[in-house]
């Protein structure tokens, strides 16, 4: 039961720097100049009709999924019979 919960914690570790690593590689939410020179709004260009086939659109599904897992097992890990 040792080696499972050490085999269990290293999994934790690794999803936690990876979430990390991703959320900075992330780019931000914010407007950019576009907003400031009048340019339309980004709801009819290809690129925003396209974002979930981009790196950006992969790593944000990919940030859902670690999380997702580190929840999981951060609940495994605080049952006390663990």
């Amino acid at each position: 039961m040792a080696a499972l919960k050490t085999v269990v914690m290293v999994v934790f570790v690794i999803i936690c720097i990876a979430i990390t690593a991703i959320i900075l590689s992330q780019e931000g939410k914010q407007a950019g100049l576009g907003s400031i020179s009048g340019q339309s709004s980004n709801s009819d260009t290809y690129w925003a009709k396209n974002k979930k086939h981009s790196k950006e659109g992969m790593l944000v599904r990919l940030t859902v999924v670690l999380v997702i897992g580190f929840f999981i097992l951060a609940a495994v890990l605080n049952i006390g019979s663990f």
